[in-house]
């Protein structure tokens, strides 16, 4: 038994987190208190801790492992689930989508160089203000078409 330094209540060994440093092998705070603190910091400093995830996760090695999982077994698994999902969530962005790849690599559509909103020459999307009209798109960069998506919502029906 051992008693939680956060809350003051006894708990049993198996409560608190395992940490080599303290005598006794385990943190001196129970489980619970220690996931009510961080959910709590969490919930505090959100922009904060949104801005740091995005850094974090552009780490040169966090990319080379997320571009290294997608081309194992476990991986292709997990993105044919992701796959299935959206289409089962977005039906209709699904076959828009599929209809305006169809008519990209018939050659009917032409894709465009920049972007339409601030001209700009790096990585160009197309994207749809109404999933109803499949070939009916715009040539966004990333920055634009997340932007886009921040404040408006597409026609769906």
């Amino acid at each position: 038994m051992k008693k939680c330094k956060e809350c003051n209540a006894e708990k049993e060994l198996t409560d608190f987190y395992k940490h080599s440093k303290m005598a006794d092998g385990h943190l001196n705070k129970c489980i619970e208190c220690v996931k009510f603190r961080i959910s709590k910091h969490r919930n505090e400093n959100l922009k904060k801790i949104k801005e740091y995830d995005k850094k974090r996760a552009m780490l040169p090695h966090r990319v080379k492992a997320r571009k290294e999982y997608i081309q194992t077994d476990k991986g292709k698994e997990a993105r044919k689930r992701s796959i299935i999902k959206y289409k089962k969530k977005y039906p209709m962005a699904y076959a828009a989508h599929v209809i305006f790849g169809n008519a990209i690599r018939d050659k009917k559509i032409e894709r465009e160089n920049n972007c339409s909103i601030c001209g700009s020459d790096l990585i160009v999307e197309a994207h749809h203000d109404d999933y109803t009209k499949p070939l009916n798109v715009r040539w966004l960069c990333k920055k634009c078409h997340m932007d886009w998506h921040k404040v408006n919502e597409p026609i769906y029906e």
